[in-house]
């Protein structure tokens, strides 16, 4: 019995220790650190200019012929002259936070955007004019200056990659002008991507953020900021309990270059990209589905220099596994520029390691014109159908060329029509587009498409990868063989 009883009070205490106690630690008290971190949260003011919305003649240079018509039409109707319109100034309100005491501040883009004049406003008060020391529409990312004659209370920044979904997370800043307001919630979500950019990874959260938060920080409970408040998800205009913060490990990456340099210097590597679905691995034997599918590479580019091919999977970029397609852009972005990289990709079957020099990427964006609005094409040369795929095919002679235009460099086979109910339809093959390649070999003729489909299929593979060119853009599409 005593030993019994022994094992009871052993096995007792044990298990005790066991359950965590939420004694201490719930519901958690943010006083102290709230009236640690507020000081350092900063309100922006910026004056815009919006354009007139009252009646009037609108304002020409003076001596104008503009000028003179609008006064000689007013004058044969025996009217006054309307004064002209004014554009009224506007006031906007954001927030901030100091990352040094020299009076360092950072905010979002869009809060300081089209402003003619910004303000900084301490939280005792005090309002100092801030200049800009450079921003980024790509992260919406911008890093003012104020010169106080003093130092300034500053925020630490913190390791958001260590940042966990469940942990603790508090937000202060100025929503609806109302300013140190102090929240508290829990991270809900890590790498959201919500279209705002190339490069989103947001931290998703449920403490509340409205109107006037955007720029401000996001604090761990050891008072380091891991994240800059940026966006909201609203339905109402109001809080609903899910906002989104730029990653403090990214922020800083940006800030940084900013700080230097005034302008964000990013890695470049010269490649188009897709993703890699489930029937884009099996037709290219990869055993998951993952990485980045190379669908163009520029000339005289990183990539092409390196020997980086159309069809190349990238599986890692610089020792970093590239899970989805969409994580390449930010990996090669946060690569030192001018630094050799190893680069793992995937090409006819197995693992081809190659090296890459990053280079710069230039800032102006370049226009991907794309449509769907192909005209049907009648009966171009001799077509023919592949009920495997569903489509029907024809060689491009010179007869079909000159007909609809197509350039001599654009070699391969046009697709004629697509079978309604086939796997085709469904992943978008039209009508005039052009298959450049079948499972990565060239094609120039129908009968090049079915002796591979034949090798294809003898390799009981069920999906073929097809590169199609849609008006100079180009494309890889998995579809899927029938057996018919």
């Amino acid at each position: 019995m005593k030993s019994f009883f022994c094992r009871y009070i052993f096995f007792l205490i044990i298990f005790s220790f066991s359950i965590p106690s939420y004694s201490d630690s719930y519901p958690p008290d943010f006083s102290d650190l709230a009236a640690k971190l507020s000081p350092s949260v900063v309100n922006i003011s910026t004056i815009l200019t919006s354009e007139p919305n009252a009646q009037g003649a609108p304002q020409f240079p003076p001596g104008s012929p503009f000028e003179e018509f609008f006064r000689d039409f007013f004058e044969r109707r025996g009217e006054q002259v309307p004064p002209p319109q004014r554009r009224r100034p506007q006031q906007a309100m954001g927030s901030g936070f100091i990352i040094s005491p020299e009076g360092l501040i950072v905010t979002n883009n869009h809060v300081i955007e089209g402003a003619k004049t910004i303000n900084v406003i301490l939280s005792d008060s005090r309002s100092f004019k801030a200049s800009i020391i450079g921003k980024d529409k790509k992260t919406d990312l911008a890093l003012l200056k104020i010169e106080t004659g003093e130092l300034l209370p500053s925020v630490q920044w913190g390791d958001s990659d260590s940042a966990k979904v469940g942990n603790w997370v508090l937000a202060i800043g100025n929503p609806f002008g109302l300013v140190n307001t102090v929240t508290a919630g829990i991270i809900s979500a890590r790498a959201r991507d919500i279209s705002a950019g190339p490069f989103d990874d947001f931290i998703q959260t449920d403490a509340s953020i409205n109107r006037g938060n955007s720029g401000g920080p996001l604090f761990n409970l050891n008072g380091e900021v891991i994240g800059v408040n940026t966006a909201i998800y609203s339905p109402t205009g109001g809080s609903v309990g899910i906002g989104f913060s730029i990653p403090s490990n990214l922020a800083k990456t940006v800030l940084s270059q900013l700080e230097k340099f005034g302008k964000t210097r990013r890695g470049w590597l010269g490649v188009k990209i897709q993703t890699v679905t489930d029937d884009i691995a099996n037709s290219l034997g990869l055993l998951k589905t993952m990485g980045a599918l190379v669908s163009f590479v520029f000339e005289d580019s990183p990539a092409a220099l390196s020997g980086m091919q159309t069809g190349d999977v990238i599986l890692k970029f610089d020792g970093k596994e590239v899970d989805e397609m969409r994580s390449l852009p930010r990996i090669v972005a946060e690569t030192d520029i001018n630094k050799p990289v190893k680069v793992e990709v995937w090409r006819d079957g197995k693992i081809i390691n190659l090296s890459v020099l990053v280079g710069e990427m230039k800032e102006e964006s370049e226009e991907v014109v794309s449509s769907n609005n192909q005209e049907p094409l009648s009966q171009p040369g001799e077509p023919e159908r592949l009920a495997e795929l569903g489509l029907v095919l024809s060689n491009i002679t010179g007869d079909v060329r000159n007909e609809f235009s197509i350039p001599e460099e654009i070699q391969g086979v046009i697709v004629v029509s697509v079978d309604d109910n086939s796997d085709a339809a469904n992943k978008g093959i039209l009508s005039g587009d052009i298959i450049m390649e079948v499972a990565q070999n060239k094609v120039l003729s129908v009968e090049e498409i079915k002796m591979i489909l034949n090798i294809e299929k003898r390799a009981s593979r069920n999906f073929a990868l097809l590169l199609i060119n849609r008006k100079g853009n180009l494309s890889f599409i998995a579809i899927k063989i029938e057996d018919k």
